[in-house]
C-alpha cells in the first residue's frame, strides 16, 4: 500500500446518475445474490485493461498502485467460487502468472521502486484463495497457487527484524524506499494470515508458530490494542515506542481470517477468544449495522488506497463466517445490511451497476467511482453465499494445488541498481523520507479533523 493523498479523479464513464434501476438483492436468495454480484463484478471487471493488447497483464491503469490488482483479482477468484460463474478466470490466471517475477515470489523487478511486504503478501493471499478455492493450477513447469503462497511466507519470514522493536516486518522491502522505517499492522497482518492460513492448508507446524509469533509481537509492540482494535503501525527510528493509532477495516479483517485459520485448526479456546474478541472489536466501523470506513469516509479524505479497504474486512468477514460457524450470529448482521446497503446504491453509471463508497439503505449514491468501491460492493455481497460453499479445500479436504514448502527459499532482496546516484537524489530521497514520516505519525490528527 503506498502512503498517498491524492484523491482519485471520478472517471468519466461513470458520471452518470440514476435513481431509478440498481442492482436488486434478495439477501435470502442464492440466484438474486449471484445476481447482484454478477452485475457489480461485471462493472468492476471494466476497469481493468491488462488483457489488452500492448498493455501489461496484472496491472491497473492510473492511479491504482500493483497491490490493488493482486487485490482485484483476488475478488475475483471468490467470486468464481462462490457463483461458479468462471467468465474472469482466464485474465486471472494469466494476471497472477504474470506477476509472479523472475523469482517466483510476487517481486517483479518493475515494482521494486514500491515494493511493501504488504503489497507482495497481498498478491499471495490472492494465490493462497486460488488454492483454497481449488482453481487449477497452471501446469507447464509453472509455480502452483499454493506454491506461490509458500514463496511469500518464505521471503518474508526471513525479513523479521529484530534489530528494532523486538522484530516484525517492515512497511517495504527495499531501504531506498519511503517508509522502510516504519513498521505497519497491515504488513505483519498480511504475513500472519498468509501464515495462518498454510497452517490449516497444510497442517505444517511451522507455519503455525510463525502466525502466533507474528500475533504476540503485535501485541507486545501495541498494534493490537486490550479491546482487539488495529492499529495502523509504529517508527522503528523511536523503537516502536510511539504508536499511529489510526483504525481501518482492512486490519482488522485481515486479522480475523488469520485468526479464524488458527481456531479451525487448533480449536484452541484461546483463538476463540480472539476471534470472538476481533469481531465484538469491528463494530468500531459499523454504523447501524453498515460498514464504514470511519478514518476517512465521512470526512471525504479516503485516498485511492482506502476506497477498497471495506472490501477486505467483507471477505475476511464472509472466510470467517464459514470456516469457524459459531461466529455466525455475530457476523450475519453485519454482513446482510451492509450488502443490502451497499447493492441499493450500486445505480450509478452508463449502466446503473457503479457503486459509491458510502453504503445507504436509502439507495443515495455519492458519486465516489473506481475499483476500490467496486470491489468492496462485490465483496460484501458475494460474501452472502458463505453458506451454500462446504469451505476452503486443504490438503487433506479435496486440495489440487502442488505443495513446494521450499518455493522462495533462494530468493535475496538485491535491490535494483540504478544508473547513477546523485547527492541530489540522495538529499531529495531523505526529504521525502522525512514527509512520509511526518505524514504517518500526524495522520490520526488529518483523519479526524
Amino acid at each position: 500500500m503506498k502512503f498517498t493523498s491524492t484523491l482519485r479523479a471520478i472517471g468519466a464513464s461513470a458520471l452518470l446518475l440514476s435513481s431509478v434501476g440498481a442492482v436488486e438483492l434478495d439477501i435470502t436468495s442464492p440466484d438474486s445474490i449471484k445476481s447482484a454480484a454478477k452485475s457489480i463484478s461485471e462493472n468492476l471487471r471494466s476497469y481493468y485493461t491488462g488483457d489488452r493488447p500492448g498493455d501489461v497483464p496484472g496491472n491497473l491503469p492510473d492511479p491504482y498502485y500493483w497491490w490493488e490488482c493482486g487485490a482485484m483479482f483476488n475478488a475475483f477468484v471468490d467470486y468464481w467460487y462462490y457463483t461458479g460463474d468462471d467468465q474472469f478466470n482466464g485474465i486471472t490466471t494469466q494476471a497472477l502468472q504474470a506477476q509472479i517475477g523472475h523469482n517466483g515470489a510476487f517481486m517483479p523487478a518493475n515494482q521494486s521502486k514500491t515494493l511493501g511486504n504488504d503489497d507482495q503478501a497481498f498478491w499471495g493471499m490472492a494465490a493462497m484463495s486460488a488454492a483454497e478455492n481449488k482453481l487449477p493450477d497452471v501446469g507447464d513447469g509453472k509455480p502452483s497457487w499454493l506454491s506461490l503462497a509458500q514463496a511469500v511466507f518464505n521471503t518474508q519470514y526471513k525479513r523479521w527484524d529484530e534489530t528494532t522493536c523486538g522484530g516484525g516486518l517492515r512497511w517495504q522491502i527495499y531501504t531506498f524506499n519511503n517508509g522502510y522505517n516504519y513498521k505497519n499492522t497491515i504488513s505483519n497482518g498480511c504475513f500472519f494470515n498468509i501464515a495462518a492460513r498454510l497452517y490449516k492448508y497444510l497442517g505444517n507446524d511451522t507455519y503455525g508458530d510463525w502466525a502466533e509469533k507474528a500475533w504476540e509481537w503485535e501485541l507486545a509492540v501495541g498494534l493490537i490494542g486490550k479491546d482487539y482494535h488495529f492499529y495502523d503501525g509504529s517508527d522503528d527510528t523511536l523503537n516502536c515506542s510511539s504508536i499511529n493509532h489510526i483504525q481501518w477495516t482492512y486490519n482488522a479483517g485481515v486479522h480475523m481470517a488469520g485468526a479464524a485459520a488458527m481456531w479451525n485448526v487448533t480449536q484452541n479456546e484461546k483463538w476463540r477468544t480472539r476471534l470472538e474478541g476481533i469481531i465484538i472489536g469491528v463494530g468500531v466501523f459499523f454504523k447501524d449495522n453498515i460498514m464504514v470506513e470511519m478514518a476517512c469516509e465521512n470526512n471525504g479524505k479516503c485516498d485511492v488506497d482506502q476506497r477498497s479497504f471495506k472490501a477486505y474486512l467483507s471477505r475476511w468477514m464472509g472466510y470467517t463466517a464459514l470456516i469457524a460457524p459459531w461466529t455466525r450470529d455475530m457476523i450475519d448482521p453485519l454482513l446482510q445490511t451492509s450488502a443490502q446497503a451497499a447493492a441499493k446504491q450500486c445505480n450509478a453509471g452508463p449502466n446503473q451497476t457503479s457503486c459509491g463508497l458510502k453504503w445507504t439503505l436509502d439507495g443515495v449514491n455519492d458519486n465516489n467511482f473506481g475499483v476500490g468501491e467496486q470491489m468492496a460492493a462485490l465483496e460484501v455481497v458475494q460474501s452472502l453465499l458463505y453458506r451454500t460453499m462446504s469451505g476452503p479445500a486443504t490438503e487433506e479436504k479435496g486440495g489440487i494445488s502442488e505443495s513446494n514448502p521450499d518455493a522462495g527459499s533462494d530468493v535475496t532482496d538485491v535491490p535494483i541498481t540504478f544508473d547513477r546516484v546523485t547527492t541530489g537524489d540522495k538529499a531529495g530521497a531523505s526529504i521525502l523520507t522525512i514527509l512520509v514520516l511526518m505524514s504517518i505519525l500526524v495522520g490520526a490528527w488529518w483523519m479526524v479533523s
